[in-house]
């Protein structure tokens, strides 16, 4: 038994050439939600600074994006393509990004637009992690529509068989298991998290990036088990995907960052 798949032609309007795709809809989805909860956090003075900043940032967190998840998916994913063909890795046009990569990227931007504006880096970082959340809701109904990035064969009653799976098998549709966990369920989270620490008085900057590496990591270690691994890399270790082995590195990094951010005695923005 399976649930038919909706097949949502991925151009919403195509004019020659010219098309306008769901996928990149989605993104620009995300990213005006994201920008409304940022300066929702803004409004309500959680940070120290102010509306016109988010719009700064969001032009350095947009090359950091690109350039991390590029880089990231060229050297894990794609290393041994794109050593015989070198250039196609500046061909992004052509798909290939790492959501891991992405956020080192815009943990990068997120430092630099920190230092050139002299704003503490961890008040960024939080705005970034609550504000960045919907886009992952967004970006994983892309690849749903895309019937991209499926899951494994299942025999579950919600199975779907996607038309770009070649063996036409009934799979997880692993895309909106994410769509749900880290776009919706974490963003919850994290607003919860945010208004109880500032409530008991012991929120730190830095405590939702922190929590978001952590519950993201969580999320998807567990949603990995029902996704088909990359198949130029398949199982890295053991029965682990290479993306549950950079999701324990999140986790592994949230913690620390907890550990440093709550050393501090004092509860003040900084």
């Amino acid at each position: 038994m399976t649930i038919p798949y909706p097949r949502i032609p991925p151009d919403i309007i195509r004019i020659g050439p010219f098309a306008i795709r769901w996928y990149g809809v989605m993104y620009v989805v995300g990213y005006v939600v994201g920008v409304a909860v940022a300066r929702r956090r803004v409004r309500r003075g959680v940070v120290p600074f102010d509306e016109a900043a988010v719009d700064a940032l969001v032009g350095y967190l947009l090359i950091g994006m690109l350039v991390g998840a590029r880089l990231v998916y060229v050297l894990v994913y794609g290393r041994a393509e794109y050593a015989a063909h070198p250039l196609e890795a500046f061909a992004v046009w052509r798909g290939g990004l790492s959501f891991h990569g992405a956020v080192l990227g815009m943990v990068a931007a997120c430092a630099i637009f920190a230092r050139r504006r002299r704003i503490p880096f961890w008040t960024v970082a939080d705005t970034l992690a609550l504000a960045g959340t919907p886009g992952l809701f967004f970006g994983r109904i892309g690849n749903f529509i895309n019937a991209e990035l499926y899951g494994r064969p299942t025999t579950v009653p919600w199975a779907m068989v996607f038309p770009t799976d070649p063996a036409r098998v009934p799979r997880h549709p692993s895309q909106l298991y994410e769509a749900v966990s880290e776009g919706i369920v974490l963003f919850l989270a994290l607003c919860f998290l945010e208004r109880a620490a500032l409530r008991g008085g012991w929120y730190r900057p830095g405590l939702l990036a922190g929590a978001f590496l952590i519950g993201y990591g969580v999320l998807r270690f567990l949603i990995e088990f029902t996704r088909q691994p990359d198949v130029q890399l398949g199982f890295v270790l053991g029965p682990f995907s290479m993306g549950q082995v950079l999701c324990t590195l999140m986790v592994i990094a949230g913690m620390i960052v907890l550990a440093v951010v709550y050393r501090r005695q004092t509860g003040r923005l900084e």
